[in-house]
């Protein structure tokens, strides 16, 4: 005699959807990714794009604010607000950038270390509530970037250095273990960076380091 199903039982649960616009809105990336921006924009804005081609995020930075703020969007409509970055402090060396989903619950954040980030940038990614990072960014080779910075500058040469010089980050576990690199690529007219996932990582591990590049970006790309 087979056994026969409890009528009584309930229903299997199904999977637990993602449980926000930005968590959807990352599902089902392809790597690698490639974030790209204006040169000559007033205001920083970048975008986002799979290896598919499709647009995963818009970012837009707040203007004439004593606190860092970026908004980020689904596409350059905005027509959907994902997530925000505030710094914890008015702009300097040590501020931390705290990430937030549309809904204000914590994602994370990144925090520049201060004035050993003045020769090679170094930021620390930290998960929601934790002191001790969990991973750390560091540039490859701060030549290449002193190198393109100079060089970006000078008539007609300056239009050809970046496809020569290819600053590159790299984001590694306290171990040592790499886990997601960001490398610049050959562009006229606007920053162009491809972002590869080298090592394993899980949802939130991800997200937080994919939004930590942003900002490394951002605030970078003042410094040349």
């Amino acid at each position: 005699m087979h056994d026969s199903e409890n009528p009584y039982a309930p229903p299997p649960l199904p999977a637990a959807p993602a449980t926000d616009d930005l968590s959807r809105q990352l599902q089902g990336l392809q790597y690698p990714l490639t974030l790209s921006f204006k040169i000559l924009a007033f205001a920083s804005q970048a975008t986002v794009t799979d290896a598919n081609g499709r647009t995963v995020l818009y970012t837009k930075q707040k203007l004439l604010k004593f606190k860092e703020h970026v908004e980020i969007w689904t596409d350059s409509n905005k027509a959907t607000k994902l997530a925000d970055i505030r710094a914890n402090k008015v702009i300097d060396w040590s501020a931390r950038y705290f990430f937030t989903n549309s809904a204000g619950i914590a994602l994370g954040s990144v925090g520049r270390r201060g004035w050993r980030s003045l020769w090679k940038a170094h930021y620390e990614v930290f998960k929601p509530g934790d002191e001790a990072p969990d991973f750390s960014i560091h540039e490859e080779n701060p030549w290449t970037k002193v190198l393109d910075s100079i060089l970006g500058d000078l008539p007609i040469i300056g239009m050809f250095s970046g496809y020569f010089l290819h600053p590159s980050y790299l984001a590694s576990r306290a171990d040592g273990s790499p886990a997601m690199k960001l490398t610049k690529q050959p562009a006229f007219w606007e920053g162009r960076f491809r972002i590869d996932k080298v090592g394993n990582l899980d949802a939130r591990e991800e997200l937080g380091l994919f939004l930590s590049f942003l900002m490394l970006i951002l605030l970078e790309r003042r410094r040349g």
